[in-house]
């Protein structure tokens, strides 16, 4: 699955060899924050060397079935924006177990039961508008008014994880459900890929609102963006951005070691500075974020959402394209 290399030390010809490890983490997380996330990781670990594939949740899970199909997959560590596509692999037998990775300070209510992947950052998403074009809407039912769908886009549960997510914990509330995708695509609202995808056309002033999560707002705001995040009123819904390893893995105590430090306090702190609300307790939000525990989180039905999945995409398609 990954190669394992010999180094000789460079301290003295006595010193036993130092063995360096290749560890291969697949991800939806952006490149140039895994690049960070890399390089942090590797002053801690400087003898595990990590190869990237980087891509949107949906396509990175499909790499991943295709090279289950063909008999093996050369990734040890998975860290993508999708606990349910966690859950079936999980139940599919693709998961190795690490019951003593470090979860202090994490909400028991987080943790998978049997240790099998763990919540690493919570990723909301809310509304982002182009504050030189509009003014800030408060709500999802603002969206759904005809001027403002008609200025509206969003990401595509057929290639985001977050996005797939937030479609199908939607539906499942009797005061949205379908009627309100439907009612935004009368309105004229269109679906894009991806996140980045929604950023880009409301910070080009293409489109006036975008259904994004709450991270890329708020980075590119304080990059100087024209653009501003809202919390809706009703609430807002939410990932974890689950990290596990691989069964079949042939460095385990390299992708353990991944999987700890994502959990410890450096990681924390770094998604902090990257715009991610913490997962530890005690730990502040990003400047300009209101504190985790004040959001109104919409609730989902886990087990719907896995054994609704690829329905949900279907119908999407069907309103949106795909």
């Amino acid at each position: 699955m990954t190669r394992i290399l010999m180094l000789s030390t460079a301290l003295t010809g006595l010193a036993l060899p130092a063995l360096a490890q290749t560890l291969t983490v697949y991800t939806s997380q952006p490149q140039e924050q895994m690049t960070e996330v890399i390089a942090a990781f590797n002053e801690d670990h400087p003898e595990i060397e990590v190869e990237l594939f980087r891509s949107g949740t949906t396509e990175v899970m499909a790499k991943l079935q295709a090279e289950f199909a063909a008999g093996d997959t050369p990734a040890d560590v998975l860290l993508i924006a999708d606990a349910v596509a966690m859950t079936q692999l999980k139940q599919d037998d693709r998961l190795m177990a690490h019951p003593d990775a470090p979860v202090d300070g994490i909400d028991p209510a987080l943790l998978d039961a049997e240790a099998m992947f763990f919540p690493t950052k919570l990723i909301t998403t809310g509304i982002v508008y182009n504050s030189s074009m509009v003014e800030a809407p408060t709500s999802w039912a603002d969206l759904a008014a005809p001027e403002a769908a008609a200025q509206t886009i969003m990401p595509s549960p057929l290639y985001s994880g977050a996005a797939a997510i937030h479609v199908g914990t939607m539906v499942q509330q009797p005061e949205f459900g379908w009627e309100y995708f439907e009612t935004l695509a009368e309105g004229g609202a269109v679906a894009g890929q991806g996140n980045g995808t929604v950023l880009e056309a409301v910070a080009r002033g293409e489109k006036a609102y975008g259904v994004l999560v709450e991270y890329m707002a708020m980075n590119a705001k304080a990059q100087g963006s024209p653009v501003d995040f809202v919390f809706p009123s009703e609430g807002v819904t939410a990932v974890t951005q689950p990290v596990a390893i691989l069964a079949g893995t042939d460095v385990p105590d390299a992708a353990k070691a991944f999987v700890d430090w994502q959990l410890g306090r450096a990681a924390q702190e770094q998604s902090v500075a990257q715009g991610y609300f913490p997962l530890v307790a005690g730990m502040a939000a990003p400047e300009g974020y209101p504190e985790a525990d004040s959001l109104s989180i919409i609730g989902a039905d886990n087990a719907a959402l896995l054994s609704d999945g690829e329905d949900v995409k279907m119908e999407f398609a069907d309103l949106y394209g795909g």
